[in-house]
């Protein structure tokens, strides 16, 4: 393999590579040697798996023996004995018909870093790199490293040889910001499902309210270094130039006096109704922050980004994570807001208080259907219905608050997820969510009615869509099949099964 060429195309993927980094990923020698070099600590091993098991066909191939050869499956983690830290994760396969005994009793009884067994036992080996890529920290990789969700792993592949043949197929795993030579910033934002705005009337002095549920995925991550320049890199034109306002706001600011260079490693689209404009500049005003060494609060991060206007869900989301709802904003002559708009027309608005955060069930798995069609309404538009469809019926929004105070709250707190799903129907006739629905093409309601039939407890549009929820416990499989085969009839769209998140963003100083 050119490790070289390879180590150029992982660094037109993640950023650019500290020298430590090429040399972990490039070298021939003893991986551990050099971390304990790198650390100036001992190096810990400890087993997660251990066993004897057939070798399958990739194992076959990498160790030159017959499908079916008993094969050593060993899984470890190379930690800085000092600290604790997890450094390395490395899976290996050993035929056992090619060990030694006191090789194989070391191999499979003791917690040794292989690089040090093979020098115990004076073993004549070379290694030979067969793959280095950049992989998603996925599963339980992101825990093991204590690294966010999704965050590049850097990996490579070898195989130790030992008289001409395969001795140990090896693969090794470490994140992508450890090991850098500069500071930087990884925040990890949810998504989060808008249910409704409660009070659209303002009769009572007081306007907007919203409903909302946090959703793990998707999400936007992104990674933040200082840098002499305004960069932003890994993602779409118009989401640059989103990150790219955001950022240059916040940082005049701050009168940080420098500027910073983001790559977005993750996120979403805009207007499906799912709050991507709102993570997006809340991650990126909490990286320039952390940067600078400044702390403010999500409320104070959001007047900067120009968001929390209308709904506090996005802004909530962020903080706390779970099932929100918002208290909306003071309303009428020489107050907060004066007129009725959304949060993209309510600049310098502080995000509402947070009226009540509960945890969302974790066995309640939430499935999001979106159709192939144009962006939910924004901008311009969104203003003028705003104003031609406001005030909602005073009558309304008394319902509205009714259903979501004695139905859809007290579900949550019991866990009644027959009585959720039927409040979660019932919101899509009221209010303001009403008048969001009536904008969409037939094609929104007819697949609200699909995911109900095929098994939803409820189901309805997240914002203004056009991205549609259905929550249940069980039978999902059979929902998101009736929704995709409803999609492929109207012309495509996409389908993602996830769950709520309980916490807000995760921040991490690497």
């Amino acid at each position: 393999m050119d490790i070289a060429r390879c180590l150029y195309e992982i660094e037109g993927q993640v950023g650019r590579l500290s020298p430590i980094q090429k040399i972990l990923l490039g070298t021939d020698g003893s991986v551990t040697q050099l971390l304990e070099s790198v650390t100036g600590h001992s190096v810990a091993v400890r087993t997660r798996e251990q066993e004897v098991v057939k070798a399958d066909a990739d194992a076959a191939e990498h160790l030159g023996v017959a499908p079916g050869d008993a094969v050593n499956h060993r899984v470890v983690e190379l930690l800085d004995a000092a600290t604790g830290e997890v450094l390395v994760y490395a899976k290996s396969q050993t035929p056992i018909a090619r060990l030694a005994p006191e090789f194989r009793d070391d191999l499979m009884r003791a917690d040794i870093p292989i690089g040090k067994i093979i020098e115990r036992h004076h073993i004549e080996a070379r290694r030979e790199i067969l793959t280095a890529r950049v992989t998603p920290a996925k599963g339980d990789m992101y825990r093991i490293f204590s690294i966010c969700k999704n965050e590049p792993l850097l990996s490579r592949q070898y195989r130790i040889i030992h008289g001409g043949e395969p001795l140990i197929f090896i693969e090794e795993q470490f994140p992508y910001s450890q090991f850098l030579d500069e500071h930087r910033v990884i925040v990890r934002t949810p998504s989060r499902i808008h249910v409704t705005l409660l009070d659209m009337n303002g009769s009572l002095g007081r306007v907007d309210g919203g409903v909302g549920i946090t959703l793990d995925d998707p999400a936007v991550l992104l990674e933040a270094q200082a840098s002499p320049t305004l960069e932003v890199r890994g993602c779409d034109s118009r989401t640059a130039a989103l990150v790219r306002e955001c950022a240059k706001n916040v940082l005049a600011a701050l009168r940080a006096g420098g500027s910073v260079s983001i790559t977005v490693r993750e996120h979403f689209p805009a207007h499906r109704g799912l709050g991507s404009g709102s993570q997006l500049a809340l991650a990126t005003a909490r990286a320039c922050c952390e940067l600078f060494g400044t702390t403010l609060s999500t409320s104070d991060l959001a007047r900067m980004a120009g968001r929390g206007g209308t709904s506090g869900i996005g802004t909530a989301a962020f903080d706390h994570g779970g099932f929100i709802v918002d208290g909306g904003h003071r309303f009428g002559p020489g107050c907060e807001k004066t007129g009725f708009a959304p949060s993209s027309a309510s600049k310098g608005v502080r995000p509402p208080p947070v009226l009540m955060r509960h945890d969302f069930p974790r066995d309640w798995r939430i499935l999001l259907a979106t159709p192939a069609l144009p962006e939910g309404v924004s901008g311009t538009r969104e203003q003028e219905i705003f104003r031609a469809c406001c005030p909602v019926p005073l009558e309304e929004v008394r319902t509205l608050c009714h259903e979501v105070l004695m139905r859809m709250l007290p579900s949550i707190a019991e866990k009644d997820l027959d009585m959720f799903g039927t409040s979660v129907n019932a919101i899509q006739s009221l209010g303001f969510k009403k008048i969001e629905l009536s904008f969409q093409p037939r094609e929104v309601p007819g697949l609200l009615e699909t995911m109900r039939a095929a098994g939803a407890a409820g189901a309805g549009m997240s914002s203004f869509g056009p991205t549609l929820y259905a929550i249940c416990d069980t039978g999902m499989q059979d929902i998101e099949r009736a929704a995709q085969s409803y999609l492929q009839e109207i012309g495509g769209g996409t389908t993602l099964v996830t769950s709520a998140r309980n916490s807000g963003a995760a921040v991490r100083i690497a």
